[in-house]
């Protein structure tokens, strides 16, 4: 398992957008399957000890996924990412939003655009993670709720995960 790989987190406050630049040592398709299949998805889109649970997700252009952020204690955190654009393999984006359990958005909470790329060299999977919030408001409330230490946290994780597959 290779212990250098990038992680690089970035915020530029005049776009509104936060950069992170990612490795992991696994083949381009397994890392694509990490991030648009449920069963995958659910293992670590989120931070530990917290658990991913997705009520459903329906991964096509116009697609959204549903699901929960559950703390220990069982505390749901509802959300929603409505697939805008796929390109299978190399692009994937979504427009992200908080909502209660019955999939009502929480305009109280910022909501952002994703743009993942995902490429491949020697066996390294790099993606490129873009997120644009419509102002630097929104992002701030979004860091100041710890975004970055919960991304990397999770992020961290799905590595770990991916290293398991490996044979």
């Amino acid at each position: 398992m290779k212990s250098n790989l990038l992680f690089d987190f970035t915020v530029d406050k005049k776009t509104s957008t936060v950069f992170i630049n990612r490795e992991f040592d696994a083949a381009q398709p397994l890392v694509w399957d990490a991030f648009t299949k449920q069963e995958l998805l659910d293992q670590w889109w989120a931070p530990q000890p917290w658990k991913s649970k997705t009520k459903y997700m329906n991964f096509e252009e116009g697609g959204r996924r549903f699901y929960a952020m559950v703390s220990p204690e069982g505390e749901e955190h509802w959300s929603i990412q409505d697939y805008t654009s796929i390109s299978p393999k190399d692009n994937l984006q979504f427009k992200d939003a908080f909502a209660d359990k019955d999939e009502n958005i929480n305009e109280q909470f910022p909501s952002a655009r994703w743009n993942l790329d995902f490429s491949e060299n020697k066996g390294t999977t790099t993606v490129k993670i873009s997120i644009k919030h419509e102002k630097l408001e929104d992002l701030e409330m979004h860091i100041k709720m710890g975004f970055k230490e919960g991304v990397t946290a999770t992020l961290n994780h799905l590595a770990e995960l991916l290293s398991n597959f490996k044979i």
